[in-house]
């Protein structure tokens, strides 16, 4: 390799006019040897010594796991793919037009070089029916479903084809558990694997009871309990909450419902439940919050109460035009 020498204390001011210049061959790196460096170059340089040196060659590194694909796709079908993606763990989630499905194993491989992760899948399905799963079909890595997710210091362990889990959700979580008071009752509805009920309890003392439908989400959610090191505590209960609710022999401050397409068939459950100035965490797929405060405030009506509506959020894009959004709501008995 044709390279410039110089003596070390000039190598860096050298470098620079070179990479300015366009001399300078960037494929390779810079060697040092001996009080000298040596510049890969792309033609001699007028005014510098110019030597023959064995160089190691630079490895490059892609900006995204598309530009692996460009000899694999052509421009349109990469401006067609989405190169977003879902981390979760070790585990990649990817989300495939139809267009390419018969490229997937490609564009997972990709993926997988890329980012590094243990495996790579890809969403076959909407999330769907009461238990909140999607299909997933495994495309590169190793095809292990389980994993342990990181987020806010906690600890979430999973199977992403068991359970609907969305690290997409990490910020309202944070802002959730930012708004609880120590030594709150909290009743999550629709927990899932725990990561509100866990990410509260790990920073705040609330004693929290957890209910979800799905029977192996509570389970994991029981693992992830003792996965991490809470302040709080947790009491579960697998079950459809409209049933276990009948077992509670209390009234509870704050009440989250995130199950944002089916959430406001039980606000009537949640008004009856939530004690007196207690808050509601309150989310559905909506265009505007119209819908859902005028939702919350009827169910509150119903049942004698006033609702201020205290906050007001879009927690992250679903479809062009709709978004998951939260309304938070200060629930009190009518004077």
């Amino acid at each position: 390799m044709k390279c410039v020498k110089v003596p070390l204390r000039q190598l860096n001011d050298t470098r620079i006019k070179l990479m300015e210049s366009g001399k300078m061959n960037i494929e390779y790196r810079i060697k040092t040897e001996d009080g000298f460096g040596y510049i890969p170059v792309n033609e001699n340089v007028e005014g510098h010594e110019i030597v023959c040196m064995e160089l190691e060659a630079m490895k490059r590194v892609p900006h995204s796991f598309a530009e692996i694909l460009k000899d694999e796709l052509t421009e349109d079908e990469i401006e067609t793919l989405r190169t977003s993606f879902d981390t979760i763990g070790d585990i990649i989630i990817l989300e495939i037009p139809d267009s390419l499905y018969d490229k997937r194993f490609e564009i997972g491989k990709a993926a997988h070089d890329f980012t590094k992760r243990r495996s790579v899948y890809m969403k076959k399905s909407a999330v769907k029916g009461t238990t909140r799963v999607r299909d997933l079909e495994f495309l590169a890595g190793v095809d292990d479903s389980v994993t342990i997710h990181k987020e806010h210091g906690a600890r979430l362990k999973l199977d992403v084809r068991e359970m609907y889990f969305s690290p997409r959700l990490a910020t309202e979580r944070k802002r959730v558990m930012e708004s609880v008071s120590d030594g709150e009752k909290i009743l999550d509805m629709f927990c899932g694997i725990g990561p509100f009920p866990i990410v509260i309890a790990k920073n705040k003392t609330a004693d929290i009871t957890a209910v979800d439908i799905n029977g192996e989400a509570i389970r994991y959610l029981n693992e992830n309990i003792n996965l991490n090191k809470l302040k709080g505590s947790i009491k579960t209960y697998a079950g459809d909450i409209a049933e276990v609710s009948k077992q509670f022999n209390c009234k509870f401050d704050r009440i989250i419902m995130n199950l944002p397409g089916l959430a406001y068939t039980f606000l009537d459950l949640a008004v009856e439940l939530i004690e007196d100035g207690g808050i509601i965490n309150y989310y559905e797929f909506s265009d505007s919050y119209e819908q859902g405060e005028k939702r919350l405030k009827e169910a509150c009506e119903k049942k004698n109460k006033d609702v201020e509506i205290v906050n007001t959020r879009k927690v992250k894009s679903t479809s062009p035009g709709e978004w998951h959004i939260a309304i938070d709501g200060k629930v009190t008995e009518k004077q």
